[in-house]
């Protein structure tokens, strides 16, 4: 038997994150994000992108904000399976800085060129290791619309979620810096692992996947 499992990637990036993740038994079904409508918040924002799942009971698995997009997700299911790759599972796991960008509305005030534009300080962030991390965030950010970069990050720093699914798991890397562990509940840690582990330490996340589709 074959499981689906419903990817959508991080801020910004497409399918190709996911592009090391193999697990038998596996199918890996891209969500890709939309653009959003003006002022959509991200509930609703999130109904439409459940208009491409099949089924009543989806398997969900997200990275970074795409983790916080399927938890919103999962609230219109009556059963669903959340998978979080370096991500967040509610407001209380955002970094203070984030925060207090939302509370303050400090992130209204950069530029979707501006975000776009701070390659070096992001890189630290997301924790690029090899050239491939390098290239592949590089391509990201150019491919990357401004309208839909403004959108999230807004969403991001103001998300107020306290609800997580029945079923949820959640990797987490050691040192990520974006999401930094001590504010998180990771039911796996990946050791050495950053915000980008998703694509330099695949072998590990198909380890524990394959654990955690074995399990359901």
């Amino acid at each position: 038997m074959t499981i689906d499992i419903y990817c959508i990637s991080g801020l910004g990036a497409d399918q190709r994150i996911f592009s090391h993740l193999k697990v038998p038994g596996v199918r890996l079904l891209h969500l890709p994000w939309l653009i959003p409508h003006i002022d959509e918040s991200i509930e609703a924002y999130a109904l439409r992108m459940k208009a491409d799942i099949n089924g009543d009971n989806p398997v969900l698995m997200g990275v970074s904000f795409g983790g916080m997009m399927a938890v919103e997700i999962a609230k219109y299911y009556t059963t669903a399976t959340v998978i979080l790759i370096s991500s967040i599972g509610g407001h209380q796991s955002l970094p203070w800085w984030m925060s207090t960008c939302g509370r303050l509305g400090l992130n209204r005030l950069m530029s979707a060129r501006l975000v776009k534009g701070m390659r070096r300080l992001e890189n630290y962030y997301l924790g690029v290791e090899t050239a491939e991390d390098a290239q592949l965030a590089d391509e990201f950010r150019r491919k990357a619309d401004p309208g839909y970069l403004y959108w999230a990050v807004d969403r991001i720093v103001n998300w107020k979620n306290e609800w997580l699914p029945g079923l949820f798991y959640h990797m987490h890397g050691s040192r990520d810096r974006m999401f930094p562990l001590r504010r998180v509940k990771a039911t796996h840690i990946v050791l050495g692992g950053g915000h980008f582990m998703v694509n330099n330490r695949a072998e590990e996340i198909n380890a524990i996947l394959e654990k955690i589709i074995n399990s359901l």
